[in-house]
């Protein structure tokens, strides 16, 4: 009985966050425009197109996405902190701003590497980049028996469910409302923390492959974002 009266919350919990990373999906987007031009000037760096920071080094890259990846898990953890204070009354806001706050980063993360997001083929690599941060396996069968536009909602499906069982289980101690504040600050935090770093990993294995490619120009690029992540060891 008391297994089943703990459930109740951890499954409304999970349940929260995948409805949060589906309005993400579908409302969140940096403008690319405005980035380049915040990044450009703020780190002087000489682009006039995201795609062109494949030709810088990757140790330029490196310590702007790091500071993204601090930036977003700071801004995450005053989030937690403010709406811990009420509990489990504040999950469903709680969790759609974490998951608005995720997104964004990724997004960040994706156009410093090099890898914009405008075409159908860009947004399922961003959303196989998200997938790798929150530890799912895709596996090569899933995306190749997908149609293209259906890949992405089903990743997001996979993500939901994987975000709401692991934020789910670190979420019972703000069950009590003063425990909550400090807890949803550090819980948001090394979430949003250990995700950029995931995410931060994979592009720039990507950043690293693509600039190989282009030194070598008898490898020609894969011809989409699947057969990309297919090729991938």
């Amino acid at each position: 009985m008391a297994d089943a009266k703990k459930s109740r919350p951890l499954n409304a919990l999970s349940a929260f966050a995948s409805a949060g990373f589906r309005r993400a999906y579908s409302q969140v987007r940096v403008d690319e425009r405005k980035y380049l031009k915040q990044i450009r000037r703020a780190y002087n760096l000489p682009i006039e197109s995201w795609p062109e920071m494949l030709q810088l080094d990757p140790q330029v890259v490196a310590p702007i996405a790091q500071s993204t990846v601090a930036s977003s898990s700071k801004i995450a953890a005053l989030e937690g902190a403010g709406l811990g204070i009420g509990s489990f009354l504040t999950a469903v806001p709680d969790m759609g701003i974490l998951a608005t706050i995720t997104l964004r980063m990724l997004q960040k993360l994706s156009l410093l590497h090099g890898f914009e997001y405008a075409s159908e083929a860009d947004n399922v690599q961003l959303w196989i980049a998200a997938a790798t941060a929150a530890g799912v396996d895709l596996g090569r069968d899933f995306l190749g028996k997908q149609a293209m536009e259906q890949v992405v909602p089903r990743i997001v499906d996979r993500i939901g469910v994987k975000v709401g069982e692991e934020v789910a289980e670190k979420w019972v101690g703000r069950m009590v409302p003063i425990v909550g504040m400090g807890a949803g600050a550090a819980i948001n935090y090394y979430f949003v923390r250990s995700w950029g770093r995931r995410a931060r990993a994979h592009f720039a294995q990507r950043h690293r492959a693509i600039r190989q490619r282009l030194e070598t120009p008898s490898a020609p690029p894969p011809s989409s974002a699947i057969a990309l992540y297919s090729a991938q060891p």
